[in-house]
């Protein structure tokens, strides 16, 4: 994999926000695998208990039961912290179009209050989540750094936001800040029960019930899917990344783009299912097409992706056979 040449002095300490969540659990299971101490904060308003519970099963993992809205929670986490790795967040764009305050005190209250915790605490690195939602309405294809549009939903805002105060952060404080654009991740312990879950998770589960799910829109649109074997890579070389990547943000992807029937009908044929699907009114505030172009990234945090969204979704539905009960 990307990252198991990357190695951290013996006693460095993770702080990982959102660790009970899809990304956070999956950051921290790695990082406990190659022998660090993890630490996670979670309010468990999205992420799951039974995620720290699996890690504590196998791992010495330290879980404080907070929400990064509250300042004090935030010191006592950052305290004797080398590496932030900030995911804790609310998702979803037609969620944060229903409750927009509640995305803003947490996405960006919260990560106010992560960032100057992690001044406070002398912390090493901060890496933090954004999303490629923060392109809005920009239409040219791939999305470089650098050339975004008019974001199209309260999330979207959010996430630009935490790059300014990111950028801010790094160069009024001294925060090494670093900023991960994500796009379209997807892998094992990804929710497909939520009212918000994303499609991959959603399709699947349909699938393998034998229910025929909802695309919304046409299908023709298109995202960039990201395995979480590659998220966790850009983390840890976000971590180690030399200074030039310090206060910038950059796309995390493999560099293609699925159209929704296209992926629809991938995982038709790795499940062995022929199960027409359900087409549905498009989503207000989605992005019609996503494309990242990564070369940022490759250049200043040696981000070279191992799998592209073949080899996930294969990984991918194993885990689910395993894991999903069929209802």
């Amino acid at each position: 994999m990307g990252y198991t040449d990357i190695s951290f002095p013996s006693g460095t300490t993770f702080l990982i926000s959102g660790g009970a969540g899809f990304i956070g659990s999956n950051l921290a299971e790695a990082i406990l695998e190659m022998g660090h101490k993890v630490r996670i904060i979670d309010d468990l308003s999205n992420g799951k208990y039974e995620h720290i519970l699996e890690l504590k099963e196998k791992y010495d993992v330290e879980f404080i039961e907070n929400s990064i809205a509250e300042y004090d929670a935030c010191q006592k986490a950052c305290e004797g912290i080398d590496y932030v790795l900030h995911q804790a967040a609310w998702g979803s764009v037609p969620r944060s179009i229903k409750i927009p305050l509640v995305y803003d005190t947490n996405n960006v209250h919260g990560t106010l209050n992560m960032m100057q915790a992690a001044v406070e605490a002398g912390v090493k690195k901060f890496v933090y989540a954004s999303s490629s939602s923060v392109y809005g309405d920009e239409p040219v294809l791939p999305k470089v750094e650098g050339k975004i549009g008019k974001p199209l939903s309260p999330y979207a805002i959010t996430k630009l936001v935490n790059e300014l105060y990111a950028r801010n952060f790094y160069e009024l404080y001294g925060l090494k800040t670093v900023g991960l654009r994500y796009f379209n991740v997807f892998g094992r312990r990804q929710d497909p029960l939520s009212t918000y879950a994303a499609v991959i998770p959603v399709f699947v589960k349909a699938l393998l019930n034998d229910i025929s799910p909802t695309i919304n829109g046409d299908g023709s649109q298109t995202r960039d899917f990201t395995y979480i074997e590659n998220v966790i890579e850009a983390n840890l070389k976000a971590c180690v990344a030399g200074d030039e990547a310090n206060g910038e943000s950059f796309n995390i992807a493999f560099g293609r783009s699925t159209s929704l029937n296209d992926l629809y009908e991938q995982l038709c044929m790795l499940l062995g299912k022929n199960i027409p699907p359900t087409y549905g009114p498009a989503r207000a505030g989605d992005i019609p097409h996503s494309l990242a172009d990564i070369s940022k990234a490759r250049k200043l945090l040696n981000y070279n992706p191992d799998y592209d969204i073949n080899a996930g979704l294969e990984k991918t539905i194993d885990w689910y056979k395993q894991h999903l009960s069929v209802v």
